[in-house]
């Protein structure tokens, strides 16, 4: 906590993450200057839950980063229709040829770059936005199409995969994160960073490991969301801490602050005045 500019930022992420980075993962990192951080030999992992995007192009959405779309085209690659004819997974892709529609290549909107102004999106005139092609839309999983349930809401999702345990426990983690209103296929270049951000804990909910310690570390994460969000935000990072990892959180927000187990204060000021520790306990 402390002050904007107090150097909370820099501390944890240009820092501790990095010196965390450089010990685990790639030794050419380069930390702000400290003297040492002890007690990196508990850690396995460190996660940057930061705001940036889940992906760069349409085609990411939320099914395919959190890992249950490969799941759900196992489902429709079972059905009846799909045997008959040969359907495999793979069919389901919008990734791959074959089941997807070639116009859009899977993307369901044709983009035209324009110079010195934004992208124009349209919708593809072959699909029209389905994203795949007609043979693969006549598979149906319970009367939907492939395409609607990627248009499915992650709130009507988890009552539609109720009996498919491997699919409902990653579309309910999302839930619990008040992200009910998103569709499972929603392009994440739509997404905001706090939705995006939000899709990240999901992840690392939905893969929780007891036996490895990850230090987890997020930069405000309640920015902008509903005092009721926030609550659900607070339960899913203490579901990490019951597993037995450590959450580090830069936070004003003074219901995230109260719930904290410790709190380390900088200041007192910002900027030149800042960078100090005020307090700690």
């Amino acid at each position: 906590t402390g002050a904007s500019g107090s150097g909370k930022s820099t501390l944890v992420n240009d820092v501790l993450y990095k010196a965390l980075w450089k010990q685990l993962v790639d030794t050419r990192a380069l930390p702000g200057d400290h003297d040492s951080v002890d007690g990196i030999d508990h850690v396995h992992r460190a996660v940057d839950i930061d705001q940036c995007a889940i992906g760069r192009n349409s085609r990411s959405n939320p099914a395919t980063y959190i890992g249950f779309y490969d799941n759900i085209r196992e489902l429709f690659a079972r059905a009846p229709l799909s045997i008959e004819r040969g359907y495999g997974p793979g069919r389901f892709s919008f990734n791959v040829k074959g089941g997807r529609c070639e116009e859009c290549q899977g993307e369901g909107v044709i983009t035209t770059q324009l110079y010195f102004m934004p992208d124009v999106e349209v919708t593809c005139a072959v699909c029209k936005g389905a994203r795949f092609n007609a043979e693969t839309l006549d598979v149906t999983l319970r009367g939907k199409t492939i395409t609607d349930i990627l248009n499915m809401s992650v709130e009507e999702g988890t009552g539609f995969f109720a009996n498919e345990p491997s699919i409902s426990k990653r579309i309910e983690v999302l839930n619990d994160l008040g992200l009910g209103y998103l569709t499972l296929g929603q392009s994440a270049t739509t997404l905001s960073g706090g939705e995006a951000q939000r899709v990240k804990i999901a992840a690392e909910l939905s893969k929780l490991q007891r036996s490895k310690h990850a230090v987890y570390l997020l930069d405000e994460p309640t920015t902008g969301l509903h005092l009721a969000d926030i609550e659900r935000l607070l339960q899913c990072l203490n579901r990490l801490v019951d597993a037995g990892h450590t959450v580090i959180v830069i936070e004003h927000h003074l219901d995230v602050i109260k719930t904290a187990d410790y709190i380390i204060d900088l200041g007192p000021e910002g900027g030149h005045a800042g960078g100090e520790l005020v307090v700690t306990g």
